[in-house]
Formats: C-alpha cells, sequence, structure tokens
C-alpha cells in the first residue's frame, strides 16, 4: 500500500516536463483577474485563441476546458493545435485528483455517500467524533485518521504526533476512536483550550454510554490525547522540535474534567455505568513543587465533580517510562518513536514537517496534508504575505536551516531552469477547480463576481493610479448586486467617496464581456493543478533524494474537499 507508484527517474523527468510546461505559460499562472481590463488581459492570449472562446457557454467552458474527465467532447468551431495541446498538457501533467475509493468525478456530486442518508452527519464516524465537526472534516478525520492508523501498524508505532491540531478533532478520533496515543501541538491557546474541552465532553459522552450498556470499563489512559500549546519554528531543528514535544510546561494532558449537562451525576471514582477514568500524568503550568502542583490537580479534579485516579504515585512522575512527562536530564535519543500527521499544515509548516521526518531517528512514518502555498517560503520570496514571522532570534540549533525554503525542497527541482513558482501562482493552486466546474455547468449568479472586481478596478485607478489590487474584502451577497450599488461598497472599503461618478457607457460595455472573463479566469485555472503537482512532486523526490520512497494518495473526495491530496511515506527499519 505504501509503495512508490512512479520510479525515481520518471519523478524527475515530469518535473523538467511541469517546469518546462509551466514557465511557458506563466504569464496565465502569474496574471491577477482583477485586472483583466486594466492590463487587456484578453489580448495577451494567443490572436488564434480568441474568437473560438469567446463566444463559449459556461457549461461548455467546463466540459471542453476544465473536466478531464470529460469524453463527449462537442466543439462549437475548430480549436487550434496549440490550444488542444495547452489543455491536454494540463490535464496529462497533474496528478489525478479524483479518488478512487469515492467513485468521484469533477464538477459531481459535492457530498460523498457517507452523507447521503445526512447531509451533516457521516454515517460512518461515530456519532462521538461528529460533536462540534463540519461535514467536510467529518469526511477529512475518518479518512486521514483510519491511513493513520494503517502507518502505524506498518511502522510498529503507537504513537502519533499531530502537528496543527487546531480543535483537536483529528486528535480525538486517533486517540480515543483508533486507540493510539497522541500528542497534539497547535500554536493558538485558544484552541488548545477548545480541544481539552472537547476532549472533556467526549469522555461525558463515553461515560453516558457505559451507563446505558450497563458495563464495567475503564478508559485507558493512553487514549487521552497531550495537548501543546506551542508554534513550530520551520527554521528549528529537529532536536528543537523533540524538546518542544517533550517540555511539561504549556502542556495540557488528560484527563481532562468533564463536561456535559449530568456531569453533578458523577460522583466519586467515576463508577456509574463502570467506568473508570486513569490520570497517568500532569503538565506542570508553572514552577513550584511538585507536591503543589499535584494538590492543585486533586482540587481541581474535586470541583469537577469527578475523582480521577492517579495509578503513578509522585515520586514516579517523572520517571522515563511513564508516558508524555519527561525530566530534563532525558536524553533525546530516548524518545519513542512516532508517527508525524498535519492535516492542512499551512504554508512552509508542511515542508517543516517532512525535514523532520527526515532528519529526525524519531520520525517512523508521515501523512502529510498541505495547504496555503501561496505562504511557502522561497527564494525569490522568502517572506510572502501571511508568513507567520519567528517570535525571537534564531538560537544555535536553528541557524543550520536558515537557508532552507518550502520550495523547492529537493536539489533536483532547485537545478531545473524555469522551477521558479510564483506568489500568484502558488496562490491559484489552493483554488477549487471542482467547485467552479459546478458553478460553470450551473451557469451561477455567482460567476459575475470576478467581472465585478475587474470593473471596479479600473474606476480605483482612474482616480488613485498607485492603488493598485487593494484589498476589499467580501462584499456580501456581491453576485445579486447591480454593479453601481457594487462599486459605491467596494469603493467605501479603499478609502475612496462611494458617490464617485461612473462612466455608464464602460460600464455597459465592461459587462458585455463578463463571458471573456470567464474564460480567462478558466485557463488560468486549468493550471492550478499542474502547480500544486509541482510543488508536491518536489517534495516526493525530496524525500527520494534523501532515500525514503513515497506515495501521494488523492484521499478525500475533491468536489468535498479541494485539498486532498496526503503525502505518505515511511523509513524501513534500520533508517
Amino acid at each position: 500500500m505504501f509503495t512508490t507508484s512512479f520510479t525515481a527517474e520518471q519523478q524527475r523527468e515530469l518535473a523538467k516536463q511541469l517546469s518546462t510546461f509551466l514557465s511557458q505559460y506563466s504569464h496565465l499562472s502569474d496574471s491577477y483577474i482583477i485586472e483583466f481590463f486594466t492590463e487587456d488581459l484578453w489580448h495577451t492570449l494567443p490572436s488564434s485563441w480568441q474568437p473560438v472562446l469567446q463566444d463559449l457557454s459556461y457549461p461548455q467552458i467546463a466540459d471542453l476546458l476544465l473536466d478531464a474527465t470529460h469524453e463527449d467532447r462537442r466543439y462549437p468551431s475548430v480549436w487550434p493545435l496549440t490550444l488542444l495541446a495547452f489543455r491536454a498538457t494540463a490535464h496529462a501533467l497533474a496528478f489525478p485528483r479524483e479518488s478512487r475509493s469515492e467513485g468521484c468525478r469533477v464538477g459531481g456530486s459535492v457530498k460523498p455517500k457517507e452523507f447521503l442518508e445526512n447531509h451533516s452527519q457521516s454515517s460512518l464516524l461515530g456519532h462521538i467524533f461528529r460533536k462540534h465537526v463540519k461535514p467536510k472534516k467529518q469526511h477529512e478525520i475518518r479518512k486521514l485518521g483510519t491511513l493513520v492508523k494503517q502507518l502505524c501498524e506498518q511502522t510498529d508505532c503507537n504513537r502519533v504526533v499531530d502537528v496543527g491540531s487546531g480543535q483537536g478533532h483529528l486528535t480525538r478520533f486517533l486517540s480515543f476512536g483508533l486507540g493510539l496515543s497522541v500528542t497534539a501541538i497547535e500554536a493558538d491557546p485558544t484552541l488548545v483550550t477548545m480541544a481539552s474541552k472537547f476532549d472533556g465532553q467526549l469522555v461525558w459522552a463515553l461515560e453516558k454510554e457505559k451507563q446505558k450498556k450497563n458495563c464495567s470499563s475503564h478508559i485507558p489512559a493512553q487514549y487521552f490525547p497531550r495537548h501543546i500549546a506551542g508554534w513550530v519554528n520551520p527554521k528549528a531543528s529537529w532536536e528543537a522540535f523533540i524538546r518542544q514535544l517533550k517540555a511539561p510546561d504549556h502542556v495540557s494532558e488528560g484527563p481532562p474534567t468533564l463536561s456535559g449537562p449530568s456531569k453533578k451525576k458523577l460522583r466519586g471514582s467515576v463508577q456509574q455505568g463502570g467506568l473508570h477514568v486513569v490520570q497517568t500524568s500532569y503538565a506542570r503550568s508553572d514552577s513550584n513543587s511538585q507536591e503543589s502542583e499535584l494538590s492543585k490537580q486533586q482540587k481541581s479534579k474535586k470541583m469537577s465533580g469527578v475523582e480521577f485516579v492517579d495509578e503513578k504515585c509522585s515520586s514516579c512522575i517523572h520517571s522515563d517510562s511513564h508516558e508524555g512527562v519527561y525530566s530534563e536530564e532525558d536524553s533525546l535519543q530516548g524518545y519513542p518513536n512516532f508517527v508525524l500527521t498535519g492535516l492542512h499544515a499551512c504554508g512552509d509548516l508542511s515542508a517543516t514537517l517532512l525535514r523532520h521526518f527526515v532528519k529526525c531517528p524519531h520520525v517512523r512514518g508521515i501523512t502529510s496534508v498541505a495547504c496555503c502555498y501561496m505562504k511557502i517560503t522561497t527564494k525569490e520570496n522568502p517572506t510572502p504575505p501571511g508568513l507567520v514571522i519567528p517570535p525571537a532570534p534564531p538560537t544555535p540549533d536553528q541557524e543550520s536551516v536558515q537557508s532552507e525554503f518550502g520550495y523547492p525542497m529537493s536539489s533536483w527541482v532547485s537545478g531545473l531552469s524555469g522551477h521558479q513558482l510564483s506568489y500568484k501562482a502558488r496562490e491559484g493552486a489552493c483554488h477549487a477547480v471542482e467547485d467552479y466546474v459546478r458553478r460553470l455547468r450551473e451557469e451561477s449568479e455567482l460567476l459575475r463576481s470576478h467581472c465585478y472586481r475587474a470593473m471596479l478596478e479600473t474606476f480605483i485607478r482612474d482616480t488613485r493610479p498607485d492603488l493598485r489590487r487593494a484589498g476589499i474584502q467580501t462584499i456580501k451577497k456581491s453576485h445579486l448586486l447591480p454593479f453601481i450599488e457594487y462599486a459605491r461598497l467596494g469603493l467605501a472599503r479603499v478609502g475612496l467617496p462611494p458617490e464617485l461618478p461612473l462612466d455608464l457607457g464602460r460600464v455597459e460595455a465592461m459587462l458585455k464581456e463578463q463571458g471573456r472573463v470567464v474564460v480567462y479566469f478558466s485557463l488560468s485555472l486549468l493550471l492550478a493543478p499542474v502547480v500544486e503537482t509541482m510543488v508536491l512532486l518536489d517534495r516526493m523526490i525530496y524525500l527520494q533524494e534523501n532515500g525514503v520512497n513515497s506515495q501521494l494518495v488523492p484521499l478525500f473526495n475533491p468536489n468535498f474537499s479541494p485539498r486532498n491530496f496526503v503525502l505518505v511515506a515511511l523509513k524501513r527499519f534500520g533508517q
């Protein structure tokens, strides 16, 4: 299951083809649709393309351009070979996004089969794991969690580190649902607090189920996830990362405080229904003594109406065998092996996890789901918009990786002419092709939004030529507004007078070009999966250069979860 799908030589050859193709059409991937009128983008297309594209209906754009699986192509006119070659090459070079197990197609049913009975609840995920979780996330944590479990079995690991864990939805499924020992690390302390709260609600739900079944059992201690509030610095070494995982400070670890409508009924040692919740560790939050910390925890437990039983006495809290808590003197070599996972790890974080996987002997496997490619650092743009700046200057153990960027990671791609990917190209790779195909086939009114914004850009620059691509943010239901009303709202957001006079003749003329705007955007969108393929292939080649084979799996339904690729890799024994 976890074998490479094509050889190292094939990977390198594909990277060469991608680099050549993308550099040839970079004028498309680098363009901004809001500059359609100001930069006269339509006339930057080959003159032979313009007449055959300008009169296409929206469903024709979907069928003839964007949907690689559409077989019944009926052309209203003869297309030039260069346009046919452009479309065919884009489809051929991009990794297939369809999930075989889902049987999905581009622009098909929005929701997977598991939501046929109930559009908001997966029929394949236990109800206790659906609370607070949107359908998209339910689909993702079920599929990724199952894959992580399989990878743990392949690598003989029972421990998982979930980076960028958010509210802990995947963490809870891995731990309580699949019986794995999970450490979750999240940069936002608010989300960590929520994750711990939701852990408690899940434990309460489990207790209720035990009461109904009148059975006697306890939740094994290792099921309680360990939550860490901390930012994973992309410039830090793997040793610093392990120390971050081992540090007892800023850690919230199980069992959590139970919460639920009937928590007052839970008394003593949680004996109703036979559930016996066990605490095996604690987290220091200050420099007080061990006894003082335990005293505070015991007080907290009694206030919650639940008295958890500590299986270890205070004298062995810091023992090496005690899961999740380590003393300052523990060596890095004593840290247990684990599988690393990150569900939609943003920007450089995905690249950082792959580097830790390669360099850290304790990481035996990885499942990496990336997103926000525009936030990846590159040599040409080391500080892209949205990049999180380290809170402190680099320490000595971070200096060795200061020159590493999120793209490219591999030596091979770094040496290819034309491998560079602009911020705009990487931002475009985050767009949902399937969603846009659906809009085209439905001839949705949402399709006018790009034309509106491009029209507004012309009037903004007429007044303020220096104000280029100003951020306006989303105007609610803009596609339902007349353009004049939309323009007034938009002008106010960039500090221009809403009553600015608009040439109604120009407005009408530009509105008639909405079809061209949609065609041009579709041409650039056709390159989005190709750019994503380049980024992910570079990561596969990086792993191969370091002696690790990998597989790219289209795990999620792309109509439901656009960033649906999971990069899976494991180390052979001895690596």
